[in-house]
């Protein structure tokens, strides 16, 4: 469980949703977002429930035992802000990764979520960690700062 505390029942919704997902929770994105939710993250941006769904169902068909942990909460009015930890395995591999983002969320009249943006640096999190590009990025990286 998070240590994130905060006493919007919103906030609370959502941290408790997003950090106890599991496939069969796909259905119920509905109690959350609504119809016409707008998500982006680094690789997806959808404009409707069924393109929400699809991105959480992507991330159970590929991914090993995926979690959310949420670390830090903010709210101020319709506005939410979420730090977490991302575990996960890749398929058939036994190394647990993670991922360090954090979320833009806005809240509708009805308090579901209709805006929903995720950000995190995909390179240093993920294409660094690759053998070929991961040595490219990570040189790129130095020549930018020298």
């Amino acid at each position: 469980m998070s240590e994130a505390r905060h006493d919007d029942p919103r906030a609370v919704a959502v941290i408790a949703f997003f950090e106890k997902l599991q496939p069969n929770d796909i259905d119920r994105i509905s109690l959350f977002y609504t119809e016409q939710a707008f998500f982006k993250d680094p690789f997806n941006e959808v404009r409707n429930l069924a393109g929400v769904q699809r991105v959480f169902a992507h991330m159970f068909d590929t991914l090993d035992e995926p979690r959310f942990e949420v670390i830090d909460v903010l709210v101020q009015g319709q506005q939410c802000f979420l730090s977490w930890d991302f575990h996960f395995r890749r398929q058939g591999q036994a190394i647990e990764r993670c991922i360090h983002g954090s979320s833009h969320l806005r809240f509708a009249t009805d308090d579901r979520i209709a805006y929903h943006r995720d950000y995190w640096d995909a390179a240093e999190e993920l294409y660094e960690k690759l053998p070929l590009l991961g040595n490219l990025l990570r040189w790129i990286k130095r020549r930018i700062k020298a």
